[in-house]
């Protein structure tokens, strides 16, 4: 299926390059409102319009909301919002699609969309090829314009539905948290809703100027947040990227915890208390260690292609509640449509305050097995499952793990890279395996 527009995750790139120019969002925005139009049968229809907080999302939102206005489609419009409060929010009004402006955990200079449905699941295939199809056509201007309304209660809303994702009476009473929004969509909710939880809150990355997504802090870059833990005697810090749909932990000691050991906690917590946990979907990138923890507690673990698009739908052909990647988007399908950064992180203070031990104990149970990632830059796109010379080294990488470990070649979905990743119980010998396989990759490609 080819697509000339949208990737796996929406559309994203460098402003101003390609296809992040007003112009394509006021097409777009048009596109999405033709479509829907025709979903619903000649009603109106309703779309909402979210976005994270760098500064190029003022100028997209006006862009969206002419293009959707003009094909006669009203908006609703939500200011600065997470990515998985828009999905939510969507499902709640019972809107055609939301949709989220946003360049996720990328640095300011880079924007892009992501669009949900009306369940707040992302759009189905034939949709976005039906919207890539009428992007390319001539825009004509409806008999009938829709109309634009600021919805100014959406952030309480999405406020209360993350608390209500928890045990009524639960509370974070006598908990020290540091948080870390780095300067994006959950600058003002996130906070909000740990205080009113009960716990007490130091806050850092919630000063966003438009220029400073991302930058030096959040899920990505976790130095400050751990030097903010250990500065305030925090009993953990938590980490959000710029549009709030994934997630990093620092324990009291300064230690990350990633989306592996996370996803660990949430199941294990499960599958020991209440109806217990049917299955949990990772990635090809999801560390050894954790499919072999689950497998202990007699969890079972299928592994996804990296996105969370693909575990999502395994997660729904296994009927599986939990799914996630090593980046830290974690999806908990019985309480939202999507990976949510706030409710995955509320999901695993609840496991510690039933535990009733704190996370640099909990995180025992789960030992990450060493992994080494070297990125192998390549001039285009090369097949390599055909590449008869870079087999021959998988082969004898893997061998010389002797069946302790793993290797995994994988082309990079958004860079022009192919990401070597070899893990085991030798760390050594995994850094060894890698930068020889590495460069044997290097050595054919160019």
């Amino acid at each position: 299926m080819t697509r000339k527009y949208f990737g796996t995750d929406g559309i994203r790139g460098h402003v101003g390059e390609g296809v992040i120019t007003p112009q394509f969002f006021l097409q777009l925005g048009w596109a999405v409102g033709k479509v829907l139009a025709a979903k619903s049968e000649g009603e109106r229809g309703l779309v909402l319009i979210g976005k994270d907080t760098r500064i190029s999302g003022y100028m997209f939102e006006s862009a969206l909301e002419a293009g959707l206005i003009n094909a006669g489609v009203d908006v609703g419009l939500l200011g600065p919002m997470p990515t998985p409060a828009v999905a939510y929010l969507t499902r709640t009004f019972q809107a055609s699609a939301g949709i989220v402006i946003s360049a996720s955990h990328n640095p300011y200079g880079d924007n892009g969309i992501k669009l949900f449905n009306t369940d707040g699941t992302k759009l189905e295939d034939d949709v976005e090829l039906a919207i890539e199809a009428q992007i390319d056509c001539t825009m004509s201007t409806s008999a009938n314009l829709g109309k634009a309304f600021r919805i100014n209660d959406a952030e309480g809303r999405y406020i209360e539905f993350c608390k209500g994702s928890l045990p009524w009476g639960f509370n974070l009473r006598g908990m020290n948290i540091a948080l870390d929004c780095a300067n994006g969509a959950t600058y003002e909710v996130a906070p909000k809703v740990f205080k009113e939880l009960g716990a007490r809150v130091s806050v850092i990355g919630n000063q966003p100027d438009g220029l400073n997504i991302n930058l030096n802090c959040g899920s990505t870059k976790l130095q400050q947040l751990q030097r903010h833990v250990l500065e305030t005697n925090a009993d953990l810090g938590i980490a959000f990227d710029g549009d709030g749909d994934r997630l990093m932990f620092v324990d009291n000691k300064g230690e990350i915890l990633d989306g592996d050991q996370l996803l660990f906690i949430i199941a294990a917590y499960r599958q020991r208390h209440g109806e217990g946990c049917n299955g949990v979907v990772g990635t090809l990138m999801t560390n050894f260690g954790c499919e072999l923890a689950l497998e202990k507690l007699g969890i079972p673990f299928a592994r996804a292609k990296v996105g969370d698009r693909y575990v999502i739908e395994i997660m729904k052909k296994n009927r599986w509640l939990l799914g996630g990647e090593s980046s830290g988007h974690i999806v908990c399908s019985d309480v939202t449509t999507t990976g949510d950064g706030i409710i995955s992180a509320l999901q695993v203070l609840h496991a510690l305050s039933e535990e009733k031990q704190p996370l640099n104990t909990v995180k025992q149970r789960m030992q990450k097995m060493p992994q080494t990632m070297i990125n192998v830059k390549v001039a285009k796109a090369i097949d390599l499952d055909n590449h008869s010379e870079i087999n021959a080294a998988v082969k004898t990488a893997t061998a010389q793990l002797q069946g302790k470990g793993r290797v995994l070649l994988r082309p990079s979905g958004t860079e022009p890279l192919i990401r070597v990743m070899v893990e085991g119980q030798d760390h050594e010998l995994v850094e060894r395996t890698a930068r020889t396989l590495a460069d044997i990759v290097t050595e054919a490609v160019s």
